[in-house]
């Protein structure tokens, strides 16, 4: 029981860190955030498919594979809106198509 409650408290310290830390972060640091954060969620990713590999039982592959779908699929969504971010910041050209800066 023990363990449960030493669980739950790192957990909360960790979300409250980390809200901390991310409500500080200036709006032009964003993007680099979410770079960030798009490898953590890869780590995730492989963490899941490690597990797949290790399960038995059906239930257990059924938890694995529906870790692994959304570790993917919160992977890729997450570099479609950085990618999205970065073309935000870049320049508009003048509309005569060979390339040359204003």
């Amino acid at each position: 029981m023990l363990d449960g409650f030493l669980a739950l408290y790192i957990f909360m310290l960790a979300a409250f860190t980390g809200y901390e830390i991310i409500a500080r972060v200036p709006v032009i640091l964003h993007t680099p955030l979410m770079s960030g954060s798009n490898f953590i969620h890869g780590i995730v990713l492989v963490g899941a498919m490690i597990a797949l590999g290790h399960a038995r039982t059906s239930f257990e592959m059924a938890i694995g594979f529906i870790g692994v779908l959304l570790g993917a699929g919160n992977a890729a969504g997450g570099y479609v809106v950085t990618e999205r971010m970065l073309e935000m910041f870049k320049s508009s050209r003048s509309g005569r198509g060979d390339g040359a800066p204003k």
